[in-house]
């Protein structure tokens, strides 16, 4: 009975082992599909993904989000709907019997598994269980100056709030996504450089804040 117990444990670890490292190669391979992306290396991709999300956020900002949805579904369905009848009007005119023009896409069996919904569910929760703690930690000040850093960065936004909307602040978003990692690679020692002269600047100084700080919990001591 123990034998058993042990081997059926044994085996639930192994197939844990399993899906943990299957999770891990899709990290793997959705993390090298977003720096490529970024990084330019297709240039017809990219540049397809960045001006159809550009041009999204634009006409967000400039109409609703109804009025955008609705607009999109009508310029695809005037597509589809205008070849559909082009290909009947041809094939009425050539007597052809090729039948509907997508039915290879109707054919198609597009379902999401049970197996895929979990991995991807499983794979959302370590980074929504990674971001409760950090949130825990901050709000309940288990580093001081980590959270009035929070603080000092909430009291900046609310003056960015004040000057730019949500809209405005994802198209800045998008143009920082697409454009600083391809300007960082190019100059990536100039920046290297100017980067680790503010980083010990900023050490230095975070470090005589903590110093001066009562009940701060000095790290090296820990």
């Amino acid at each position: 009975m123990r034998g058993c117990k042990a081997g059926a444990q044994t085996g639930y670890k192994a197939l844990v082992g399993v899906l943990h490292e299957g999770l891990s190669v899709k990290e793997a391979s959705s993390a090298k599909t977003v720096h490529d992306l970024i990084f330019w290396r297709d240039v017809k991709k990219t540049g397809f993904v960045f001006g159809t999300s550009l041009i999204m956020l634009l006409s967000l900002a400039a109409f609703s989000v109804i009025s955008v949805v609705s607009y999109l579904i009508l310029a695809l369905l005037s597509v589809t709907i205008s070849f559909r009848v082009y290909k009947s009007v041809i094939q009425a005119i050539q007597k052809s019997e090729e039948g509907h023009p997508f039915k290879a896409y109707l054919d198609l069996e597009i379902t999401l598994s049970s197996e895929a919904f979990h991995n991807y569910v499983n794979a959302a929760m370590v980074h929504v269980n990674r971001a409760l703690k950090l949130i825990i930690r901050l709000f309940l000040v288990e580093d001081l100056v980590d959270s009035l850093k929070l603080a000092v960065v909430m009291w900046l936004m609310t003056y960015v709030g004040a000057v730019f909307n949500g809209i405005t602040l994802l198209i800045l978003g998008e143009l920082l996504i697409f454009g600083v990692p391809v300007v960082y690679e190019k100059y990536k020692t100039q920046i290297d450089h100017y980067v680790g002269i503010a980083r010990d600047q900023t050490k230095s100084i975070i470090a005589k804040i903590q110093a001066k700080l009562p009940g701060v919990v000095k790290k090296k001591s820990e």
